[in-house]
């Protein structure tokens, strides 16, 4: 309709240039400044960048070069020569949709006039999923406030972002919010070793013995969280699949085929001590690189004072560095005290023999003195009871 098509050109008139987007958003900036982000935050930053850059290169080789009347390579919008269907103009576009979309409904979306709400860690909630016209069957969007404020004609509303760690929110839309530096969020990756001689049996339980509609990968990213109120206990998902990881040894007897089917669940509970010792220096290692590495940056040259009202490419960097330190270093601390604990903690065996009632030391007297119908002490069934399922 010819109201639809007025409003998208309007709303296209409106979004900020190239130029602009280059001060604005980090898939964008100079490649020193992309360097320092890289250095600055454990995520892969990278890999999104050479996934916007190889698919770009793609569609204009494969596509765009093949029409350029239905693919210009420029556009003249609001007077300004821009780049469209090429790498340059493709990048322009995903930091567009990146920093203006919303989840709804299972989907990423672009809803325009929407977009152009602005963050607020309090008082707000996320754009949702809605329904509109006269029956209200008709599919949208919706912004809700979640405080009791009365909008006057002419007021900002805002609304949020959702809940992600200050990498995502830089990376994602250009700016950090105070609620993401108070929460403190790194991302740490792991792998099963291709070297390792039960690599196939690890990949056979993530593939098929882990969770039914979801089986994992090989390579695996978690997050780890500071805030207040957390002792920086990691998610116990890391500790699961790091235990995998490191099974060998006398614990290798666990990737027969006889377990298969529960392997998995045992990995929730610590296997044994020497496992438990691999996975808990695996942690402390990963965090000790990761900070290392931050410390190189700010070596450099990278700055190394957080100033929370810095928006330029090096104060938000340093920003994220700062966030990152705390979850990295808390999670560090953590793993210490859980090394100097290892002695404490019941592992697989000694489980497996409290399930059997071979707990305890034998008595002879023990097994004397009782009735017929009654267990003596440490058992589990009668002899000959019948309860057995073969």
């Amino acid at each position: 309709k010819a109201e639809c098509q007025a409003l998208i050109s309007s709303w296209i008139k409106v979004l900020p240039s190239p130029e602009e987007m280059a001060t604005l958003h980090p898939l964008l900036w100079d490649e020193d400044a992309q360097e320092t982000l890289q250095g600055s935050s454990t995520k892969k930053v990278y890999r999104t960048l050479d996934d916007i850059e190889e698919d770009g290169a793609w569609l204009t080789e494969r596509v765009w070069s093949d029409d350029r009347t239905r693919f210009p390579e420029t556009v003249t919008i609001n007077g300004q020569i821009r780049p469209c269907f090429t790498v340059e103009g493709f990048a322009w576009a995903a930091a567009i949709a990146s920093s203006r979309s919303s989840f709804v409904d299972g989907s990423l979306r672009i809803v325009p006039v929407m977009d152009m709400a602005n963050h607020a860690d309090l008082g707000t909630e996320e754009v949702r999923g809605g329904t509109m016209g006269a029956f209200g069957t008709t599919k949208g969007a919706e912004i809700r406030t979640a405080s009791t404020k009365a909008y006057e004609v002419g007021d900002e509303v805002f609304v949020n972002y959702g809940p992600k760690s200050a990498a995502e929110y830089l990376l994602e839309h250009g700016f950090i919010p105070k609620q993401a530096r108070t929460t403190a969020v790194s991302e740490l990756t792991f792998e099963v070793d291709p070297e390792d001689r039960f690599y196939d049996d690890k990949l056979d339980i993530l593939e098929f013995e882990t969770y039914d509609s979801a089986p994992m990968e090989p390579l695996q990213s978690f997050d780890v969280v500071q805030e207040p109120g957390r002792d920086g206990e990691p998610d116990p998902a890391i500790m699961q699949f790091l235990r995998l990881v490191k099974l060998g040894g006398k614990d290798a007897f666990l990737l027969e085929s006889i377990f298969r089917k529960e392997v998995w669940g045992f990995m929730g509970l610590p296997v044994s001590e020497a496992n438990e010792r691999s996975v808990v220096e695996e942690i402390e290692a990963a965090c000790t690189k990761a900070l290392e590495e931050m410390n190189a940056i700010e070596k450099d040259g990278g700055g190394d004072e957080t100033n929370e009202n810095d928006t330029s490419p090096e104060g938000l960097c340093a920003i994220v560095r700062d966030a990152e330190r705390k979850a990295l270093t808390r999670t560090s601390e953590y793993m210490q005290r859980e090394r100097e604990a290892l002695d404490l903690k019941e592992y697989y065996q000694e489980r497996r023999l409290k399930d059997l009632g071979l707990d305890s030391e034998w008595d002879p007297e023990s097994d004397m003195g009782f009735d017929d119908d009654e267990l003596n002490y440490g058992q589990t069934r009668l002899p000959g009871g019948g309860d057995l399922d073969w």
